[in-house]
């Protein structure tokens, strides 16, 4: 693992990241993993795609993940989102029902969400990487350090953002953003298990277009066929 991938503008913010104790470790644990035979989720070269997609200028918005999806090819480095030929998994299902009801729009929409990283949405998991078959099997090993350090930066370093945390795990990252400066939403999770307890009707699309407008900031176009 390296930081290749990682955008210019985050690489002067986390480089330093990469010679902490807690990375060597993490390095050293996928290491194993790929010795023993065990795939990992992303491909290598997806690792660090959201912050590729999405330079730190760019930031406006942050949509919280877990951790990546572990089936054969769905990961893509980016949270939510599967390559636009997959089936869109539960979760994703839920978040395009949810985006058709809060916008009014009508079409169905592929996967693929890398526009919505183009248009300043980091899509970022709090776990990069995950073994295949073996959801959450990654957590614990590192990943919470360099993620939890992106946000504080964020926070720290840029105004007017909207941070879009869905379920506890996400929300166990608000430690991390300062509520005087940024705008957090939260609601239960996407997935079929809590999307009837409030995810569904929170409307966390219209609400982040609505702060940014009043922030002065150009709004997110959230119609992924355009």
């Amino acid at each position: 693992m390296a930081e290749i991938g990682l955008d210019a503008s985050w690489l002067s913010y986390l480089k330093p990241e990469f010679d902490k104790p807690y990375m060597h470790t993490l390095k050293a644990f996928l290491l194993e993993e790929k010795s023993k035979g065990n795939p990992i989720c992303p491909s290598g070269d997806k690792i660090f795609k959201a912050f590729s997609l999405t330079p730190f200028p760019q930031v406006k918005a942050v949509i919280l993940g877990q951790d990546p999806y572990h089936g054969p090819g769905q990961a893509q480095g980016i949270s939510f989102s599967v390559p636009s030929d997959f089936p869109l998994p539960p979760s994703l299902h839920n978040i395009f029902k949810e985006l058709k009801s809060d916008l009014g729009f009508t079409q169905d929409f592929k996967g693929d969400l890398s526009a919505w990283a183009k248009q300043g949405v980091l899509l970022l998991n709090a776990t990069l990487t995950v073994g295949m078959h073996r959801a959450g099997s990654h957590q614990g090993k590192g990943w919470e350090s360099f993620t939890n350090k992106a946000i504080e930066i964020l926070s720290r370093e840029k105004e007017h953002l909207v941070f879009i945390l869905w379920g506890a795990y996400a929300q166990n990252k608000k430690e991390w953003i300062d509520p005087e400066k940024h705008l957090i939403l939260e609601s239960p999770h996407p997935s079929p298990f809590s999307a009837h307890r409030g995810f569904l009707g929170s409307k966390p699309f219209s609400k982040t277009n609505q702060y940014l407008i009043e922030k002065g900031i150009a709004p997110i176009p959230w119609d992924l066929n355009t």
